[in-house]
């Protein structure tokens, strides 16, 4: 392990966090005079995190500057990390106050895009606190080591296996490019899209702020509201319709955006993920909607307005709410429950398990159960297109496996940790956090919050947020002692 780099590289990565602060301290001296107390704590904020990051530049010096895999993958899991610790310093040095653990969950909910809160009441608090909270969310939505990537070209080999792990970054599909060039590709494809969800939510009503800040968040496919009542405190269905169409945007392999601008419209044809991943939208939609009907809890018209906007905020794991569906019927809350595992397509900023691997898991049943009574026959699995090899088949089983299992080790813990909770609901905080959903069932519905908990379930709750981001294996990795040896 060259510690040296990996100090130079994080250090790099904080005084990228500082200087992205900058733009929430600009907004609190324009504001009101209610903001002057927050541009102290975002001063403070911007101090420390740039001053930590000078600081470990400065250790690091003389590195070198090939990066090899082991380093890349620290890199990543200690970079997401230090982001949601020095993220954390704008919540706790404003007022009102969050406590660190509440911080730090606030922090790691905005940048792993979960859009699960601690934070009873928006209104108490200053709107460039509520503007860091969207901005979090946009940073950590295609990658925030996909946007250092881009940012930094002179990172060599090593640049390939940082934006391998970011787990929003994968999948290249064969897009032959110089690994920087990608980045700064994917980059302007978000930026492009969070400028056209801005333009036209500003268009069909909000204010400026609120269009950015709901721009920022979409599209990131993270969830936080600068508004109580989420959504539905515009009850409009200009708006829901809009952030329908920019979180499905989200939710696709920003890869295939890049070659469809390229002309290589033939790839849709093999994009098998994406298909599936709309029918399975439409399906749940149509579902719900006539659930709804059948049991007189809503009209045509808002049977479908309500469940597709809640479909879309699941599936996608944005989080977003326009109705409490926890009153919903169990089949509908049981559908529901199967989007949350679900998630997006591989690629995207969407969380979740991702529709891809749940395609290669059916598969992978399928050549099992041929194979029972034709064991000479060989299969040539696919995915989007390309054939996938045994290590990809074997991670992506490994993956579910161990999902299904934090699923149920945390539960069993957070009902230990948190007594008063049914076990619906404590699977449900679990499911919300692990796959980067935001609200779940329960306790933790679209109308509640994570506030009532202890702080160490609070702790525990962001460490899952962390697992499902990065997809188990950068964080894991970060306690094989192997890992850290010199050489």
């Amino acid at each position: 392990m060259n510690y040296r780099l990996l100090s130079k590289i994080l250090g790099l990565l904080l005084a990228l966090m500082g200087v992205s602060m900058l733009s929430c301290l600009f907004y609190a001296w324009l504001a009101s005079p209610r903001e002057e107390a927050v541009a102290k704590a975002f001063a403070w904020s911007i101090l420390i995190t740039i001053g930590a990051g000078l600081a470990l530049v400065l250790a690091g010096r003389n590195s070198g500057r090939e990066m090899l895999r082991k380093e890349a993958i620290a890199i990543v899991g200690l970079g997401w990390i230090l982001s949601a610790v020095f993220g954390a310093l704008p919540y706790v040095f404003c007022e009102p106050g969050l406590s660190a653990e509440d911080a730090l969950f606030e922090s790691m909910s905005g940048f792993t895009t979960t859009g699960s809160t601690v934070i009873t009441d928006l209104d108490k608090y200053p709107r460039s606190i509520l503007l860091w909270r969207s901005l979090t969310q946009w940073l950590g939505g295609l990658g925030i080591l996909v946007l250092f990537v881009a940012l930094l070209s002179y990172l060599g080999v090593g640049s390939k296996a940082l934006f391998g792990h970011e787990s929003s970054a994968k999948s290249s599909q064969g897009l032959q490019a110089r690994i920087h060039d990608v980045a700064v590709k994917l980059w302007l494809i978000y930026l492009g899209l969070t400028v056209a969800c801005a333009a036209g939510l500003a268009v069909l009503g909000m204010s400026v702020y609120d269009s950015i800040s709901h721009a920022f968040t979409a599209i990131s496919t993270g969830g936080f509201s600068p508004e109580n009542r989420s959504i539905a405190a515009y009850d409009s269905v200009g708006i829901e319709l809009w952030l329908v169409l920019f979180m499905l945007l989200g939710s696709v392999s920003f890869i295939l955006y890049a070659w469809l601008l390229r002309g290589r419209w033939e790839r849709w044809k093999v994009e098998e993920e994406a298909r599936w991943f709309l029918i399975f939208v439409a399906a749940a939609t149509g579902l719900i909607a006539t659930d709804l009907i059948l049991l007189g809890q809503h009209s045509l018209g808002q049977a479908f307005r309500g469940s597709l906007f809640q479909v879309v905020t699941i599936v996608t794991t944005t989080g977003y709410a326009t109705e409490d569906f926890n009153e919903w019927p169990p089949f509908s809350a049981v559908i529901l429950l199967a989007l949350m595992c679900l998630g997006g397509c591989a690629g995207s900023t969407a969380g979740g398990l991702k529709v891809g691997r749940w395609l290669l898991f059916a598969k992978i049943v399928r050549q099992q159960v041929v194979n029972a009574f034709r064991p000479n026959q060989i299969f040539s699995i696919k995915l989007n297109g390309q054939s996938v090899d045994e290590a990809s088949r074997t991670q992506a089983l490994f993956v579910l496996a161990l999902a299904g299992v934090s699923v149920f080790a945390g539960t069993a813990l957070v009902c230990l940790l948190e007594p008063m909770m049914d076990m619906d609901s404590g699977s449900s905080a679990v499911m919300a956090c692990l796959f980067n959903i935001g609200p779940g069932l329960g306790l933790v519905g679209p109308t509640q919050n994570f506030a009532f908990m202890g702080p160490a379930t609070k702790l525990i709750l962001s460490g899952f947020m962390l697992l499902g981001r990065l997809e188990f294996f950068a964080v894991l990795v970060l306690f094989s002692p192997t890992l850290w040896r010199k050489y």
